[in-house]
């Protein structure tokens, strides 16, 4: 019998306590001995695997797949007989600023703990009473679930969405997520979700005013040019965690350069402890008073010759609407920006004394920001998502543009304004190389519902049957099935507590995917999905490299890949199933390679990556045509990854917005007026015809829904109110969003701890690690306390990602998922709120009161006998 036979046998006909487990996966993986993993040994291999131990097997690039934020990375599973012995990352060459080794993170190096879990899916299944209509709906998260075939679960879900369809239409389905999408197109639609997620109010507003979204549309400098930078402000971003790639690498190699850092944030986070001279403890939600307090001072103390303070060249050619004199044609001239700055009309300047009262600073720091950010020649002025993330501040991306502006960080060497976050931190720029499309034709129906919900009332329109669907434009549905395919809906959006009684509403719910988490959790059939480490291939890239994964492992148990499963439900449905799977993935795999390209050292014109040989493409078994390129496939197969070196004075730099600088009329930006827009009617009027709520067409201050202001009872008075800690939540190191929660590993290094000052702590009689209760308005959960002086009082904060674990009897989420506490507010342009939250908190219990959730018995549906 194989090493890979044992290991599936094991996983099979055991029952898996997590001792046992972490013998098994110390055996499947090695990252007992895993350079950067945890030193605790976790006990001896069994005896099983003493051939695979003693043979050094193969080097295969393992795909680190997950939405992460970081460079994606490259990673290496040493494969023996079919089982992965030990990863590692990227060893391929000396690491230097000019080709830096593309390392991954403690997820990625526990990407085998994820993939051999012992709590993956292995088998279709079905919940014990449900029944076609729904079953005992009530029962749904709690319910015991039976062992189906893939051909029963298939012939039930065919047989459910003919069903619903019939009785109800296609608005009764909702798709939450991507897999099926094919097979909905094809059987007339079905309503999906709408909203931005991780960008907040960047999506629309950054590229509408005139600046940029900061991923499709990045508006800061490359890493090289970063390094010319005399100061660089970090606002509301922690790379070392929400990343964790090499952006913390570009960040140290400007510091080394000279760049004094700034971090604006409620939390001294560990990109702070690490690059920061100077930390400025914010309050969350108020980032947009404060920023007008700064440019209150930026105004008034401005002096062209002794005190310049404002490039009011670049205002003037690259702007519209900073001032009375340069407002657009029919405008009001008492709508411009300075003017609401200075209260000339409203009679409330903006000034750092009002801005302090709501941001938690002092009017001395704010006139300091003003003053350093406005004064130092090089600013590199950089903000993540998160500050958008805040309920009702879709005119924050604009008053960050504003700001940048006004002191002219935009457009030049070694300084620039935008987003800096995600997989595009610290190294803006469009792509050096990338890889070709896949080729798979587009499944069209031009009769197919496009009904779309917002996020933010997505679980209240199943409930009550009604959703916006623009300004005074409110309308009925009635959703009687939730699928849910490849997303983590249920869990990541706002208002989790709604969505768990949605789920208990409707007649049915699908759930694809590789665990029992929390959307499968509360479904009816779930069926098991294959992971990358099982499928052909995967190229994934970013800025300057390009890797290919390849396959580690055969399918485990009866995992099924995603296009399997659509195109099998497509013959169900009587569907084009061929058209639904797409071309195979041996196929898919090539086209990308054949297509992958780099740019030649002029910058401009691009070349092949690859040559292919008509072996390459026999040993393959494709479709396709020999070709020259700059390396051979079969070295890229071998190193898995490619990078295009830099250096400084390369053809490869990027400064962003530097054309449009130099000449805004022949580089227009994508606004009615070709300039950037302080003063923006596209702006509100998107907000408006979105038909939630409304904002001016320049950057006013508005209160947000449960920001600071509202934990007061009385704000005139500050008398504070029932929730009077501002929650806000993070990006935590031991997940990806909500991927890897379920890895008792992570769980064990990084535990889930809710983050609070001591003077707070003291105040409330709770001790480092008792377990604290924490309440919004939505919901409650509890969780160890970790005390800190990093984080600023009156304020807290919990990693956002959490498997929820609801108590049925008294409603506590003892996971601490966020959104248990986040509360869905349709705001804007549709945004999801997780960075205002208020809540009240309380002391549960002593550290016994609740067991480490590394100790939890893991999700595994049915044990096996």
């Amino acid at each position: 019998m194989s090493e890979q036979s044992l290991v599936m046998k094991a996983l099979t006909d055991v029952t898996l306590k997590r001792r046992s487990f972490l013998k098994w996966s110390a055996a499947l993986s090695g990252t007992a001995a895993l350079s950067g993993g945890l030193s605790r040994k976790l006990g001896p291999a069994p005896s099983e695997f003493a051939r695979a131990a003693a043979s050094e097997g193969e080097w295969i690039t393992a795909a680190c797949w997950h939405n992460c934020g970081g460079q994606r990375c490259l990673l290496k599973a040493q494969v023996v007989d079919g089982v992965v012995k030990k990863v590692k990352t990227d060893d391929t060459h000396p690491d230097s600023i000019e080709l830096p080794q593309i390392r991954g993170c403690a997820r990625g190096r526990a990407q085998a703990q994820h993939v051999f879990g012992a709590d993956r899916l292995k088998y279709p299944m079905k919940r014990k009473n449900w029944a076609p209509g729904g079953g005992k709906k009530e029962l749904r998260g709690r319910d015991e679930w039976e062992r189906i075939s893939w051909d029963e679960a298939l012939d039930l879900i065919a047989d459910e969405l003919k069903r619903i369809i019939d009785t109800y239409g296609n608005e009764g389905i909702l798709e939450v997520g991507s897999t099926l999408g094919g097979v909905f197109t094809l059987l007339g639609g079905a309503v999906r979700p709408w909203g931005t997620t991780s960008w907040g109010t960047w999506y629309y507003t950054g590229d509408i005013v005139g600046l940029g979204d900061g991923l499709t549309n990045t508006t800061h400098n490359d890493r090289i040019e970063l390094q010319k930078s005399n100061l660089i402000v970090i606002w509301g971003g922690n790379p070392a965690w929400s990343a964790q790639g090499n952006n913390m690498k570009y960040f140290l190699d400007a510091k080394r350069a000279g760049a004094k850092f700034i971090f604006i944030d409620p939390f001294y986070n560990d990109s702070a402890m690490i690059l920061a001279d100077e930390w400025f403890p914010v309050r969350p939600a108020t980032d947009h008073a404060l920023a007008l307090g700064m440019a209150y001072t930026l105004i008034t103390e401005d002096d062209p010759v002794n005190n310049p303070l404002i490039d009011w060249d670049f205002l003037n050619r690259c702007c519209i609407g900073f001032d009375a004199d340069h407002m657009p044609e029919g405008a009001d001239p008492k709508d411009n920006f300075k003017d609401y700055v200075l209260g000339t009309y409203d009679g409330q300047p903006k000034t750092p004394e009002w801005a302090a009262e709501i941001c938690g600073l002092t009017p001395k720091q704010i006139r300091y920001l003003a003053r350093t950010i406005g004064s130092t020649p090089k600013v590199s002025l950089l903000t993540a998502w998160a500050p958008a993330r805040v309920n009702d501040a879709d005119s924050w991306p604009h008053m960050f543009m504003t700001l940048g502006a006004m002191t002219g960080h935009i457009g030049k060497s070694g300084s620039c304004t935008g987003v800096s976050c995600w997989e595009r931190s610290a190294d803006g720029g469009p792509f050096l190389i990338g890889a070709g499309g896949a080729g798979n034709p587009r499944v069209q129906n031009e009769n197919a519902i496009r009904t779309q919900i917002n996020n933010g009332e997505l679980w209240n329109a199943v409930l009550t049957g009604q959703y916006t669907a623009g300004y005074n434009d409110v309308r009925n549905v009635n959703i009687q099935a939730i699928i849910h395919d490849g997303s983590s809906g249920l869990n990541q959006k706002v208002g989790m507590t709604k969505g768990i009684e949605a789920h208990r509403k409707v007649e049915f719910v699908l759930s694809i995917n590789l665990f029992l988490n929390t959307n499968s959790k509360y479904s009816d059939i779930v069926l098991p999905a294959t992971t990358q480490w099982e499928r052909y291939g995967y190229l994934k890239g970013n800025r300057d490299h390009l890797i290919w994964a390849r396959q580690i492992t055969e399918p485990l148990f009866e995992a099924k890949d995603d296009s399997w499963i659509a195109a099998e439900l497509a013959k169900r449905l009587g569907l084009d199933a061929d058209l639904v799977a797409g071309l195979p993935l041996q196929q898919q795999i090539f086209n990308q390679l054949a297509g992958a390209w780099v740019l030649k050292d002029n910058g401009v014109d691009r070349e092949n990556l690859l040559t292919i040989t008509a072996e390459d493409i026999a040993e393959m078994g494709v479709e396709g045509e020999p070709q020259e390129g700059r390396i051979t496939l079969q070295e890229f197969k071998e190193q898995g990854i490619y990078v295009v070196p830099r250096k400084d004075g390369d053809n490869f730099g990027y400064i962003a917005l530097k054309d449009f600088r130099d000449d805004p009329e022949a580089n227009p930006r994508k606004t009615e007026s070709g300039l950037m827009e302080i003063y923006c009617p596209a702006q509100q009027k998107m907000i408006h015809d979105f038909g939630f709520t409304e904002v001016d067409p320049i950057p006013t201050y508005n209160r947000p829904r449960e920001g600071y202001e509202d934990t007061f009872e009385d704000w005139e008075n500050k008398v504070k109110g029932e929730y009077p800690f501002q929650l806000f939540t993070i990006h935590y190191r031991r997940r990806s969003h909500s991927i890897f929660d379920n890895v008792p590993w992570l769980r064990e290094a990084f535990p889930q701890e809710f983050i609070m000052n001591p003077l707070d702590a003291e105040a409330l009689g709770l001790k480092h690690g008792d377990i604290a209760k924490i309440s919004s308005r939505h919901g409650t959960v509890i969780r160890p306390v970790f005390i800190t002086e990093r984080i600023r009082p009156g304020v807290v904060t919990l990693g956002e990602g959490a498997w929820a674990e609801i108590d049925e009897e008294t409603g506590i989420d003892r996971a601490g998922a966020t959104n248990t506490l986040n509360g869905a507010y349709t705001t804007g342009q549709g945004h999801q709120g997780w960075n205002s939250c208020n809540v009240k908190i309380e002391r549960y219990g002593g550290p016994d009161a609740l067991e480490q959730d590394y100790l939890w018995e893991q999700r595994i549906p049915i044990k096996e006998a």
